[in-house]
């Protein structure tokens, strides 16, 4: 297994510059779960993408339904307790072992991959939440578990999938024009038209004043899960907290960014510097210390949210 950590370790220092920041704030068993969970789902991923770390493309040319069955049978193998020895499957499979998580999430999140190959319509916000639990709600209320709160603790994993929304709304807000030039758009089809657009030409560069307006609205759906998900933090230790909050401000202040920029921000990738990341941890060490009386549990109701079901 010290071989699966190792290289659970280095997916997501070269994966995920902004995860592996705010993973260091963690206790070490924590952050070495944390790292196997981040490693099952960035293989999964780039096996579905056929990409490597989520970049460029892989030597793997089978067609996309061959790669998914793989995903699910390997994945059920490792819900199971029988992974492929030394993959990121092992990695899972150790996850669940400890933890007890519900095995719901991890299908849940192949499930996601399944929506994205089919290249299911997006007709309503709906369909676009839907979308955004199966790849990463799911994933926010597996992290929530790895960091020690009960598998049956619905209302604090409810808050934790918030964030896991939170993130995706972002990064559906920056990425909306790669993601059309790679033939996928989360956008749904009622906002796109609330401004005169189509699903044909949406991201054409003479509609970019109403696309950067759907944007700026999708960034400002994710802080209100961003908000709801604060109050979760009440349920966690204090290291666990502090690197929630500085993921939510890392990954939020992306979205702002974005959102601030508005026509420009769709033409160029968005991220944060290096300051901006050191400045939200150390506002996020903050908010951790106030955090229950800023954010009790179990909070105000959320209503109009995406609600996991029981």
């Amino acid at each position: 297994m010290s071989d699966v950590l190792a290289n659970a370790r280095d997916a997501i220092a070269r994966g995920s510059k902004s995860f592996a920041l705010a993973s260091r704030l963690f206790d070490a068993p924590t952050r070495d779960r944390a790292m196997l969970l981040y490693a099952w789902c960035r293989h999964t991923d780039d096996v579905i993408d056929g990409q490597v770390l989520g970049e460029g493309r892989s030597d793997d040319r089978r067609p996309p339904a061959e790669r998914l069955a793989e995903v699910y049978w390997q994945t059920e193998r490792a819900l199971a307790g029988n992974p492929a020895p030394g993959t990121p499957y092992e990695a899972l499979a150790r996850v669940v072992q400890e933890t007890g998580m519900p095995a719901r999430f991890p299908r849940d999140l192949v499930h996601g991959f399944r929506i994205d190959m089919e290249g299911r319509p997006f007709l309503t916000f709906d369909d676009t939440l839907t979308y955004c639990y199966h790849v990463a709600g799911c994933v926010g209320a597996m992290m929530a578990i790895v960091m020690g709160v009960k598998p049956d603790n619905h209302p604090v994993l409810v808050r934790a999938c918030d964030l896991g929304m939170s993130f995706q709304l972002n990064n559906i807000a920056r990425d909306v024009i790669e993601d059309a030039m790679n033939g996928r758009r989360y956008i749904p089809d009622d906002w796109l038209a609330s401004v005169g657009l189509t699903p044909e030409s949406f991201a054409f560069p003479r509609h970019r004043r109403q696309l950067a307006r759907l944007v700026a609205r999708l960034v400002f759906k994710a802080e209100e899960y961003e908000d709801s998900a604060r109050h979760g933090t009440a349920a966690l230790g204090n290291r666990a907290a502090w690197a929630v909050l500085a993921a939510a401000r890392i990954y939020g202040g992306i979205g702002r960014k974005v959102r601030a920029l508005e026509e420009a921000g769709l033409e160029n990738r968005v991220s944060t510097t290096k300051a901006e990341k050191a400045r939200a941890v150390a506002l996020a060490f903050g908010d951790m210390l106030v955090r229950k009386q800023r954010w009790p549990m179990p909070g105000p109701p959320r209503e109009g949210l995406w609600t996991l079901p029981e």
